[in-house]
């Protein structure tokens, strides 16, 4: 990470997230100590979730999808996740373009549809 940038906030309490906040563009380079931020904020304090501000990521483009993807990897491996503050809809569109689902904050987390749902029968309907 570059001097110049913000490397993120701490927790202020439990129920705040720590905020990285990502100022682009980001380089391959960067990949390494946004995820050691990443990690560090999980496991200091016990946290489940750190919110990745990216308004300022700049143009969104296959180095943003590999940093955001391998951040929410190390999440993942040290038992949390990222969450999206501020994405830009064309970030937003390409991580959907290439299969990358994450939450963002102020929309609702995206959840797996429960197994084992029976959905309701209406009268008239044919037994399977």
């Amino acid at each position: 990470m570059s001097s110049g940038r913000p490397h993120g906030l701490p927790h202020v309490d439990a129920k705040t997230p720590a905020v990285l906040v990502i100022a682009g563009p980001v380089t391959r380079d960067e990949v390494t100590g946004w995820c050691d931020a990443v990690r560090t904020l999980l496991t200091a304090d016990d946290a489940r979730v750190v919110e990745c501000d990216v308004a300022g990521i700049g143009p969104p483009g296959l180095a943003a999808v590999d940093l955001l993807a391998r951040m929410q990897l190390t999440a993942r491996r040290s038992g949390g996740r990222i969450r999206l503050r501020d994405p830009d809809p064309a970030l937003h569109a390409l991580l959907d373009l290439v299969g990358l689902r994450f939450d963002v904050v102020g929309q609702p987390e995206q959840r797996e549809p429960p197994l084992d749902v029976e959905e309701a029968v209406e009268t008239g309907d044919a037994a399977l």
